[in-house]
């Protein structure tokens, strides 16, 4: 999934949630100079239109979702206004909700200490500026936009006879409208950039426009915004555990990290990675680097490199992702440790996948696995949460008509809908830092990460939408892999199941639920944050916490919080030890390739290179 969803805390800083500092300068304003200036930013604006409507000329259809914007908005709209009495209530209430603001401004304007009517959430990051306070114009806009958009809120939480998915995708769609209609995110009505667009006469625009032209040129007419510089690179920068690539096929390269340690553990650690973003997010800077820290533990640690695949790949299916991922590496892990069986990790839809292998190998009472680890990782998907806005037959049939034309969806468009589900945190605050205040982002390994998104062959992802998100067949026991069908109840290795508490993409309450399909014992962690910072998250940083509680039969996640114990810091050690408990025997550490397979180039590999 663009997996990326990161938490609010490890996005940026300053007002509206930006990557960056207010730096208006000193200048005095120059009306010739700001007319030059706002000639030159029209000038770009024309560019970044130029690069929009360049593939349209050529007949591409573009991807969007306003069709199913409208139609669930419908819904909404006509059960208030299929009643005259409903309609004139709904409208009294915001009528109401407009007079005591302006009540409240007037008694403010006249003088008098006057009480906000509705006030932002402390979280909000839109509306730190002192101004939006100090200021009546901006504090009457902020409330204004503020209580419209609790009303619109409103308006489908009490909308009755909706059906769960219509109501899920219009409470996703009026948020997105709310987000994108916040006066933080126009000139006129944000006084950050109102003062720095007048102490700057409008240079702040014409970067901003510049950005914004190379930024749609780069997307093929789609904008693709610049979450973190261009100064990474992987192998340079960021992925920097040494190790080789000891074997490759069409999809993945198998990489085996050099031993920091005189003995490991016997048995070898496989990690399955996402195929939807790139394995490098468990190999950020060393100090983040959650695959070093591994090695350091005294683990021979293999790590799957999904490719980025073009159209030639299109017709991989979730089935060879299986024959050719998990199981070619269990394979080769063998012929180089002598091991048949493996400690292994799966990461979120990489974890999907290794538990369907799991489920695979128990109905071919193949014994090649010791224990699974899963990291925010579904394999139930009744509560799957807001990704489900983007599934139902109608959508999912419209996708594959894309992909069958591309051979594959492209990862911008993935990487977008994951941003979507987080726009506060990865798409408006760029939009106004970015192009708005014409200030280019900071350095930032994991939105570097986040922004390097990966193509999905369209036979993997239709299957894989279909089967788990669309039919949920995997826990029900209805999933067929290779002929095979799947029955997770008779997976009885031990599992590692972690969830985090701020999860957009695999809720925690999913993952405590979908614990149960599994036959054998599983531990249930949950760690603080998000998707990504609550995975990430080293022992050296003492940050976050974790709860455990060994009861997750048939209980809801609030009850399993009222009797969960709760750990300052990472989970990793946890982990760790709980590893220990399936196999503590040590043996002499291993070298890449094991004198049996020559390493065909140094680690991190030439297939996560390959950008989009």
């Amino acid at each position: 999934m663009s997996e990326t969803a990161v938490t609010s805390n490890s996005t940026s800083d300053g007002a509206n949630g930006g990557a960056g500092t207010d730096k208006t300068g000193d200048k005095t304003f120059n009306p010739e100079a700001f007319a030059l200036n706002l000639a030159r930013a029209m000038e770009n604006t024309g560019r970044a239109l130029s690069a929009y409507l360049q593939p349209r000329e050529h007949g591409e259809r573009m991807p969007g979702e306003l069709g199913e914007m409208i139609k669930s908005l419908y819904a909404v709209a006509d059960y208030w206004m299929s009643d005259q009495k409903r309609a004139a209530d709904l409208q009294t209430k915001l009528g109401k909700s407009y007079l005591d603001l302006w009540a409240s401004s007037m008694k403010r304007l006249a003088g008098e200490p006057s009480e906000p009517t509705i006030q932002p959430s402390p979280r909000d990051k839109r509306f730190q500026d002192k101004e939006w306070r100090s200021n009546q114009f901006f504090d009457f806009m902020m409330q204004a936009y503020l209580l419209t958009t609790k009303w619109a809120d409103d308006l489908v939480h009490d909308a009755e006879g909706l059906d769960p998915h219509t109501r899920l995708k219009a409470e996703f769609y009026v948020r997105q409208i709310g987000n994108a209609i916040a006066p933080s995110n126009f000139i006129f009505t944000n006084p950050e950039i109102l003062r720095q667009t007048l102490a700057t006469n409008g240079e702040n625009l014409v970067r901003g426009m510049q950005m914004l032209a190379e930024d749609v040129s780069a997307g093929h007419g789609t904008l693709k915004i610049r979450q973190s510089a261009a100064d990474l690179e992987v192998g340079s920068h960021l992925a920097l555990t040494p190790g080789k690539v000891i074997f490759q096929n069409e999809i993945m390269q198998l990489i085996q990290y050099a031993p920091t340690t005189e003995s490991v553990l016997r048995t070898p650690l496989l990690i399955v990675p996402p195929w939807i973003n790139k394995f490098y997010i468990l190999d950020l800077k060393p100090e983040k680097s959650y695959i070093k820290w591994c090695v350091d533990q005294g683990l021979t640690v293999f790590v799957i490199s999904w490719i980025n695949p073009d159209k030639s790949l299109g017709s991989k299916t979730f089935d060879d992702y299986m024959m050719q991922g998990p199981l070619a590496a269990m394979d080769v892990i063998e012929k180089i440790t002598g091991e048949m069986k493996v400690h292994t990790l799966g990461y979120c839809v990489g974890g999907t996948l290794l538990a369907a292998t799991l489920a695979w190998l128990a109905e071919k009472r193949r014994v090649r696995v010791t224990s699974a680890t899963l990291l925010t990782a579904q394999v139930d998907f009744t509560h799957a949460g807001d990704l489900l806005v983007f599934v139902d037959e109608e959508q999912i049939a419209a996708l594959e008509q894309d992909m069958q034309q591309a051979g594959v969806l492209e990862g911008s468009r993935m990487a977008m809908a994951f941003n979507m589900l987080r726009a506060n945190d990865l798409i408006w605050p760029y939009i106004v830092n970015n192009y708005l205040k014409g200030q280019a982002p900071t350095t930032f390994d994991l939105l570097h990460w986040n922004s390097d998104a990966t193509h999905l062959p369209a036979a993997n992802h239709s299957y894989y939408l279909r089967n788990c998100y669309l039919e949920n067949r995997l826990s029900t026991g209805t999933m067929v892999l290779d002929n095979t069908l799947l029955d997770l109840t008779k997976v009885k290795v031990p599992v590692y199941n972690l969830a985090t508490q701020e999860d957009h993409i695999a809720p925690a309450a999913s993952v405590l639920y979908g614990s149960q399909f599994f036959g054998g014992p599983v531990r249930y962690v949950l760690a603080g944050s998000g998707h990504i910072a609550g995975v990430i998250n080293p022992p050296a940083n003492n940050k976050y916490q974790y709860w455990t509680n060994d009861n997750i039969n048939h209980t809801t996640l609030d009850s399993w919080m009222e009797g969960a114990h709760e750990h300052k810091g990472s989970w990793w050690p946890d982990w760790r030890t709980w590893l220990e408990t399936a196999d503590a025997e040590t043996v002499p550490a291993r070298e890449p390739g094991g004198g049996v397979m020559t390493p065909i180039e140094d680690a991190p590999g030439s297939y996560v290179r390959v950008r989009t």
